[in-house]
């Protein structure tokens, strides 16, 4: 009897202990359907081999750059080594401004080349072919820089192949060009409002690894530079990589070790280019049912005005989880150098954001010495805890009192690890005519929808600081453009040259020194010119291009950009919402020109039916976390590391144990009494 006893004083003691255990929302495995947090969460590898493990081998990357158009081929490969089929799904970023128009699936000897088609019809083939055993591959867009990948019956022994044909434009700012391919997708914070799409909860509850962790798929880049003039510089400030050249004019680039796992930050190529700019000049296409033009203009150069007006800066701050560390440590070298650049005539503020948002003072303060100290000191105090409510902090910097005769400038300083883009864009836009905004991104893999969008609708410019190093750079940049704009009031007019349906419809300020560029299409005889006119600070500008002049190049690539640049104003950054209207105009755009938009999906399926019965295990790939980004980010319900969780779960079973096993003997054994 006794030992029953204790045995149930054990037992009791034991589940009090388990129940009062802090909860690690990462620690889920990446089978469990019901995540209560929709939060991301930690890949628990299973070590039975080919039920939870990790399909993805191999991710190969092959980008032609010619001229300003980036060809770009991903080949992903995965194999099955396991006993039982794999219904595998994963996520996977790209720039902002790519155009994705070709997809192919390979297993075994087979190879079958995807369609397009509207995105429910592509679930619902993609669904039917799951049921029916038969392998297929659906690609959709989940926002305009993030893809999700299902693949549905690889099977024991399968290797899948599969490869992506996708197309954007580079266009150099201040002279230099800038190739980028995102390699990892952030863990996204998601809001207490639930998104309206409806696959929010699908893609921001993704599996990470921890911390530190590594993935055993391989990753591997070449880039070919094809600029018909000389390059004069070429570098990779993200990657260590290799160079051979062909000539002055080409250059091949591949990471320097490709065994030494690349795929958790962007992959960041940089060039200039010796003598005339590439990025000057009109192209034509004829194609048989309709012609294309892409036209792009250098701006003057810029001049520095001697009487700039006061301005006001509201500095907008993330010190959320996912900033904890490096982004954060970063970000405040940022702030210094951009407060301290500011002049006696300026007045700033300063909110600092994550779950709650902290304001500095209720109207601006003028930037004299002692309230730029004041605003150093606090920002040095930041560690990096919580979400990432931008949405709220926004609304506070739009409503802090403004001066009529000040412009005002709201910066924002973020990695963008947030879902809820839309709402973000949607709040600029209706305050647009209250501050231009400027965003810069902090990390190594930052949400460039968001810190783009920003820049796109606030007229203002976006900036990336992937490096600590390149902080007071960026502050320097930031002070240059916001003196003293390139262009004003910028129209576009055609003579002689019948053009119609050009993007971008309307033209904002430009800051930045980098070409205007325009797409549109044309008909009757190719003759007449285009005239760019505007406003500088030395007084106006005009430049004249004359159609006779133009030079021919590939009918398709000039098509996928100009559908891409149209479907960008209906559908990017909140502008189209729900509208029906744009919605059809999307679908037929994608259908038209085979390519992937918000409405319409890639889907790829073999006819053979090689999994009778369709019974195989679902597998989410986990995603590597992005360098410099700490566990924070992913989703615990405290500020603390997992290790110190655990530590902490243990150290008290130790120390209670005996407390408590006393404690219920003791109450067990006067309850006996008692009935005794």
């Amino acid at each position: 009897m006794k030992k029953h006893q204790r045995l149930l004083c054990f037992l009791l003691t034991l589940l009090i202990l388990l129940a009062n255990t802090p909860t690690v929302y990462a620690a889920e495995s990446v089978t469990n359907n019901e995540d209560k947090t929709a939060s991301p969460y930690f890949y628990v590898e299973s070590s039975e081999i080919g039920i939870d493990s990790f399909p993805l081998k191999d991710t190969s990357v092959t980008a032609n750059i010619e001229g300003v158009v980036a060809d770009i081929h991903v080949v992903q490969t995965y194999a099955n080594e396991g006993t039982a089929p794999i219904n595998a799904s994963y996520l996977f970023p790209a720039s902002t401004k790519v155009t994705v128009h070709g997809m192919q699936m390979q297993i075994g000897d087979q190879t079958v080349t995807a369609v397009i088609k509207e995105k429910e019809e592509a679930k619902q083939e993609f669904e039917a072919a799951k049921s029916e055993g038969k392998s297929a591959s659906m690609l959709s867009e989940e926002r305009a820089n993030v893809f999700s990948m299902d693949i549905a019956n690889i099977m024991p022994g399968d290797e899948v192949r599969i490869d992506l044909h996708y197309t954007e434009m580079i266009t150099p700012t201040e002279g230099t060009y800038q190739f980028v391919f995102p390699t990892v997708v952030g863990p996204r914070y998601r809001g207490p409002v639930k998104d309206d799409s409806g696959n929010r909860d699908e893609w921001v509850a993704a599996p990470y690894l921890t911390e530190g962790t590594l993935p055993t798929a391989g990753y591997n880049i070449n880039v070919t530079v094809s600029a018909g003039v000389p390059i004069s510089a070429l570098s990779s400030s993200s990657h260590q990589v290799n160079i051979a050249w062909d000539d002055s004019s080409i250059a091949h680039v591949s990471l320097t070790n490709p065994l030494e796992y690349a795929g958790n930050r962007d992959f960041i190529l940089d060039y200039k280019l010796t003598g005339e700019d590439i990025g000057t000049g009109l192209t034509l296409n004829k194609g048989d049912q309709e012609n294309f033009f892409m036209l792009m203009v250098q701006p003057p150069e810029r001049i520095v005005l001697a009487e700039i007006p006061p301005r006001e800066y509201i500095f907008v701050l993330d010190v959320s989880g996912s900033m904890s560390g490096f982004p954060l440590d970063t970000a405040k070298e940022l702030m210094k150098n951009l407060i301290s650049d500011l002049r006696e005539t300026d007045t700033f503020n300063l909110i600092l954001f994550s779950g709650t948002s902290y304001q500095m003072s209720d109207r601006s303060l003028p930037a004299t010495s002692e309230n730029i100290t004041k605003a150093v000191k606090l920002i040095s105090e930041q560690s990096g805890a919580g979400g990432t409510e931008l949405s709220s902090a926004l609304t506070d910097a739009l409503a802090i009192p403004s001066d009529n005769d000040t412009s005002r400038n709201i910066v924002i300083i973020t990695d963008g690890y947030i879902s809820g883009e839309s709402e973000i864009f949607q709040l600029i836009n209706e305050n647009i005519n209250q501050a231009d905004f400027f965003s810069f991104g902090i990390g190594s893999s930052v949400n460039r929808y968001l810190i783009e969008g920003i820049s796109k609708i606030g007229q203002g410019e976006p900036f990336i600081v992937t490096e600590a190093k390149e902080a007071s750079e960026a502050a320097d940049r930031f002070s240059a453009y916001i003196q003293s704009p390139v262009l004003t009031d910028i129209q576009v007019s055609f003579e002689g040259f019948d053009a119609y349906d050009v993007e971008p419809a309307a033209l904002p300020t430009l800051y930045a020194q980098k070409p205007l560029v325009l797409l549109g299409k044309w008909k009757g005889e190719p003759s007449g010119t285009i005239k760019i006119s505007g406003k500088t600070g030395n007084g106006d500008f005009s430049q004249s291009i004359s159609v006779a002049d133009a030079v021919y190049g590939h009918s398709n690539t000039l098509g996928y950009l100009w559908a891409r640049k149209r479907v960008e104003r209906l559908t990017d950054y909140g502008v189209g919402g729900n509208n029906p209207e744009v919605k059809e105009e999307v679908t037929r755009l994608g259908l038209s020109y085979h390519m992937m938009t918000p409405y319409t999906s890639f889907i790829a399926v073999l006819d053979t039916v090689r999994n009778p019965g369709a019974e195989g295990t679902d597998v989410d790939q986990p995603l590597p976390l992005p360098l410099s980004v700490s566990n924070l980010a992913v989703g615990y319900r405290s500020g603390s590391e997992p290790g110190e969780i655990i530590l902490l779960a243990g150290l008290a079973f130790i120390l209670f144990m005996p407390f408590l096993y006393k404690k219920i003997c003791l109450l067990l054994q006067n309850r006996k009494r008692m009935s005794l």
